[in-house]
């Protein structure tokens, strides 16, 4: 054990910092969170839904919850269960597979729900479009609140998604 002490004085510190826009970062989820607070009383729960997308918007919405971004402090936790959340974060074109799965997903979603569509295949289709398997674009099968673009997108600018889909919650 004392050999590993040693070693993590020797080697130090080894992460990377955010960036130059970690102060902007840093102000995006405290948005967040003040603004669920406000609105819900309480920590905002969202369910993640691959509707068939390559993965590349889920390792970006992983790197949320990671060390860098540390959501879960500020308020954003994901949740398992839809009937848990009060948002639903949408990546890829909808497979013909998932178009059941994510209508009755939307379903189970109490109100007032919110739906992020993420990364430029939920709403394009992108590379998928005119494939036989893709049943559309997200808001051609449940309502979609806010569409966050890129191939995939940035952490930053899926938190700003989802601050923009909070400015269009009813207020109680």
């Amino acid at each position: 054990m004392p050999r590993l002490f040693q070693k993590i004085l020797k080697t130090g510190l080894v992460t990377e910092a955010l960036g130059p826009d970690e102060a902007e970062v840093v102000v995006l989820v405290k948005q967040i969170n003040a603004k669920t607070q406000r609105l819900l009383g309480r920590a905002l729960a969202i369910r993640e839904v691959d509707a068939g997308s390559c993965n590349g918007c889920e390792i970006e919405i992983t790197g949320l919850t990671g060390p860098v971004y540390d959501s879960e402090r500020f308020g954003i936790h994901f949740v398992a269960s839809p009937r848990h959340a009060d948002m639903l974060l949408v990546t890829g074109p909808v497979t013909r597979n998932m178009e059941v799965p994510l209508r009755k997903t939307y379903e189970a979603t109490p109100d007032p729900k919110l739906v992020v569509a993420v990364g430029d295949c939920a709403q394009t289709c992108g590379v998928f479009k005119g494939s036989y398997a893709v049943a559309g674009s997200v808001d051609q099968i449940i309502p979609v609140d806010v569409f966050v673009p890129g191939c995939p997108p940035e952490p930053a600018d899926i938190l700003r998604g989802i601050l923009a889909a909070l400015d269009r919650m009813p207020k109680k």
